[in-house]
């Protein structure tokens, strides 16, 4: 059995739901305008937060609820990046077209396809879909449900909950309303939403099978587990309830041959609705951090710590000095049962409700402390970056002229990286881990297992200052400093006449 992420490209994946019109009278509601921001007051969603109606019993058809909702719901193309074509059979990568190439011309290269869902969030052409759906994307095209193709820009994504926000040019869109998650009951019934396989609007009905699943590996989960077909190509697609609002981002699914086995995941709008906000204002999303490391408390724990074994809440493992918990007095052992007015029922739910709050807010925390209640008051911080610095030195499309040497992806340097490329201890720089062919970097020599040391005579320690140093645009070429099993040399990479195709 396995958990299958449908990325738009890769045949064997799945997840999202399908897609078509929904049905039942819908009973009037009392919308809520909610700006994203103040910077961006176009970005606005309309929300109905009251609960469904769960006495209203089974209707005989969903087209009413259908017809009304599937405007909103989009197929996504995505065209991926090019990728070299070499013989899997020479060791060396040598490419038998080669033979036929003339010189000074290139053979093109081959561009991974695939189809995906969204769903439209605002009259002005925001769309809410997986990261996975267009991670890597180098052209995004959507299908509205009037037959209109139009390019999409990638506006943001968050790698770490799955999710991204694509924007067309339009203008009048039907936006979804959106629901409030945190009110749907296991047995509640549901539809699924989206593109499934390729084939067009597609609607499948089924029922909450459960709710708080974290089982798919990211930093982030709290999916709602749904038993409505899932299939490849509903990534990205809309979780709706019975009265057409919706309640989740459909994102993958347990199979074991990667179709529909009745136990599919979605992401709940409680939780994207807040990350698609920073994605529209700013492009990124700035989770808060409390600064403790945490872990589930389990009746033995609970003992020890002088609490009872039924306790819920999170025992605090140890407390990053100058954090905000250490500034408000929590200690290692303590057992944080409330955060922010909100009970904590273990780790995974306190890490899920710090980062639902901003950098700069203030929460309010209740902890046992030898099995004795104490409050804390935590002002909360940015979130930063722990472990290895990883990243990209290029904008997400690789056409357009942000920052420089695009298409080089790098990475600190490690104690494994720099036993397998055989890196001495004195180097210090950024690792090269990839490098897009065709660029001007490709075309410079620059190859992964490089080493910078240097970017225009700036030093360069780690991951962050080369992605620092390679922020602004190019009105000159780029000197490096480069170390290769050969030692060092400067190379020139030349991005103000474009990269090359």
């Amino acid at each position: 059995m396995k958990t299958t992420f449908p990325h738009p490209w890769a045949l064997a994946l799945a997840a999202g739901g399908l897609a078509l019109p929904v049905g039942l009278t819908i009973p009037l509601i009392h919308a809520v305008e909610s700006a994203s921001t103040d910077k961006n007051p176009a970005a606005r969603i309309t929300v109905d937060p009251s609960p469904v109606n769960r006495e209203s019993g089974l209707p005989a058809s969903f087209a009413p609820v259908i017809k009304k909702v599937a405007p909103s719901v989009v197929r996504i193309d995505v065209t991926g990046k090019a990728t070299p074509a070499l013989n899997d059979d020479d060791p060396l990568g040598f490419d038998p077209r080669r033979l036929f190439e003339q010189p000074g011309r290139r053979l093109p290269m081959p561009r991974p396809q695939g189809s995906a869902s969204g769903v439209i969030v605002t009259p002005d052409g925001y769309i809410l879909t997986n990261n996975h759906v267009v991670d890597d994307a180098e052209k995004v095209e959507v299908t509205l449900h009037d037959g209109r193709s139009l390019t999409a820009k990638v506006v943001g994504t968050d790698p770490k909950s799955d999710l991204a926000v694509v924007k067309v040019d339009a203008s009048g869109l039907p936006a979804v309303t959106f629901a409030d998650s945190s009110k749907i009951e296991v047995g509640d019934l549901v539809l699924a939403a989206g593109n499934p396989f390729g084939l067009g609007e597609s609607v499948s009905l089924g029922m909450v099978s459960a709710i708080g699943r974290a089982t798919m590996g990211l930093d982030y989960e709290d999916f709602i587990q749904t038993d409505a077909a899932i299939n490849p190509g509903n990534s990205g697609g809309a979780l709706l309830d019975s009265q057409g609002r919706l309640i989740g981002i459909n994102t993958a699914i347990v199979s074991r041959g990667g179709g529909n086995d009745g136990i599919g995941f979605a992401i709940p709008v409680n939780m994207a609705r807040g990350i698609m906000e920073q994605l529209i204002a700013t492009g990124k999303v700035v989770r808060a951090s409390l600064g403790v490391m945490i872990q589930d408390l389990t009746p033995e724990l609970a003992g020890q710590f002088g609490a009872d074994d039924q306790t819920p809440g999170a025992l605090v493992g140890d407390v990053v000095k100058g954090s905000p918990a250490d500034t408000a007095g929590l200690l290692s052992g303590d057992i944080i049962t409330r955060f922010a007015g909100q009970p904590v029922k273990d780790a995974r739910s306190l890490k899920l409700s710090v980062a639902n709050h901003k950098p700069g807010e203030n929460a309010e925390i209740v902890a046992l402390r030898d099995g004795k209640p104490r409050t804390f008051t935590a002002r909360l911080e940015a979130q930063k970056v722990s472990g290895p610095a990883r990243g990209q030195l290029s904008s997400r499309d690789s056409s357009s002229d942000e920052g420089a040497l695009n298409g080089v992806a790098v990475a600190d340097l490690d104690n494994e990286s720099r036993r397998s490329a055989a890196i001495p201890a004195e180097i210090k720089g950024a690792l090269i881990t990839a490098v897009e062919p065709g660029t001007p970097s490709w075309e410079a020599g620059l190859r992964p297992g490089d080493v910078i040391q240097q970017i225009n005579r700036k030093p360069v320690n780690d991951a962050a200052r080369a992605i620092e140093l390679t922020a602004a645009v190019p009105a000159a070429p780029t000197l490096l400093q480069i170390w290769s099993r050969g030692g060092s040399r400067f190379v020139v990479v030349d991005e103000t006449k474009g990269a090359k195709s």
